[in-house]
């Protein structure tokens, strides 16, 4: 276990803003993360969680308290006792890469994650997130969380049911303890399926990439190339290089809105916009209500890709969903950028819209 002092977190997240650690603690273990998460909760000092850094905004001013930085590894085949001939379980350390799961999944042959390739980020802050794209979310996949009860103090196992999944979220992110997660993810096990074949493409624009139909499988191979391509042209691809990879990818999430907030959104986007312009996009979610479109919001609320252009912080320019880092950018020029665009999006629309990214330090 390594402990650093006034160490810059902005180098340890993808948007690449942020302020000094009082204290960084490097865990690469599973008994380290959770020795290391004892000891700042004994000493009730302030505490966060980071591994891959892909969906935080930390304060310029930093992290008062300790941050435990999650770098474990491993990733393990299970026995599958009752399950189907083609069932692999494959249990995966917090710490891993994500993509490089997703990249072993592809050539071992494990159905089930292909769509989720090129997301930035670590294995453990897939269920906390219920990370999903191209019509895939880990919900489908994950069998069992391992994680730390800051609380109880003990390692717990959770079963898919017990995770609360919902859109781009679960138990792991909506309950807090000590002004941080109550929970601390391990390690996830995923339940995959033995097959060189995807799973059915879900997603149209991913079906028109493979020239298929909506539905059907390809080789896996093929499947994680299209996404890729797909990512690559919207700048969710790292890319030291390219700024419009600097970036926490869609910053805001899309709202889920009843049944007569959607009509009321389509009145006023039909005022503003006139009654020949396309209606806003609309998708089914649970209970009734209609899941739209953030990044339509805002293009159509005048924040065209590439807003904030040269910078320091901009939209991004090849997807208005990204607020990105033009190098140099504080955490506060992000900030003022979000804001702005949130409230023309509720100026003219009515749709208050929410971040993705945990803000740490601060409040949009």
């Amino acid at each position: 276990m390594l402990e650093e002092h006034e160490v810059t977190l902005a180098d340890l997240t993808t948007l690449r803003v942020g302020g000094p650690a009082a204290r960084l603690v490097t865990a690469e273990s599973t008994d380290e993360v959770v020795d290391a998460v004892r000891e700042v909760d004994d000493a009730d000092e302030p505490l966060l969680v980071i591994a891959g850094g892909s969906n935080l905004v930390i304060a310029d001013d930093g992290f008062p308290g300790s941050a435990v930085r999650v770098a474990t590894a491993g990733v393990s085949v299970e026995p599958s006792p009752g399950e189907d001939d083609d069932v692999v379980l494959v249990r995966v350390a917090a710490g891993e890469p994500w993509d490089d799961v997703v990249t072993r999944a592809v050539v071992e042959g494990w159905s089930g994650i292909e769509a989720l390739s090129g997301i930035p980020g670590c294995a453990g802050a897939t269920p906390v997130q219920n990370v999903g794209a191209y019509g895939q979310e880990v919900a489908q996949t994950v069998a069992q969380v391992r994680a730390w009860d800051r609380a109880e103090q003990r390692v717990r196992t959770f079963t898919s049911a017990d995770c609360g999944f919902t859109y781009r979220s679960s138990v792991f992110k909506g309950l807090l303890w000590r002004g941080a997660a109550r929970y601390v993810v391990l390690d996830v096990l995923f339940r995959l399926h033995l097959s060189d074949q995807s799973q059915p493409i879900g997603y149209a624009d991913l079906a028109r990439g493979l020239d298929v139909a909506v539905g059907e499988r390809v080789p896996l191979a093929e499947a994680r190339y299209a996404v890729l391509e797909q990512r690559r042209r919207r700048g969710m691809v790292l890319d030291a290089g390219d700024h419009d990879t600097w970036s926490c990818g869609s910053f805001f999430t899309n709202p889920i809105l009843s049944a007569g907030a959607f009509a009321e959104l389509s009145t006023r986007a039909r005022d503003r916009l006139g009654v020949e312009a396309p209606a806003p996009p609309e998708f089914p979610a649970a209970d009734g209500q209609v899941k739209t479109s953030a990044a339509w919001l805002i293009d159509r609320a005048g924040f065209g890709k590439g807003y904030g252009l040269p910078g320091p912080a901009a939209l991004s320019s090849k997807h208005t969903l990204a607020l990105t880092n033009r190098g140099g950018a504080k955490a506060a020029d992000v900030l003022a950028l979000a804001r702005e665009v949130r409230a023309g999006v509720e100026e003219a629309f009515g749709v208050t819209l929410v971040n993705e990214p945990v803000l740490v330090g601060l409040t949009l």
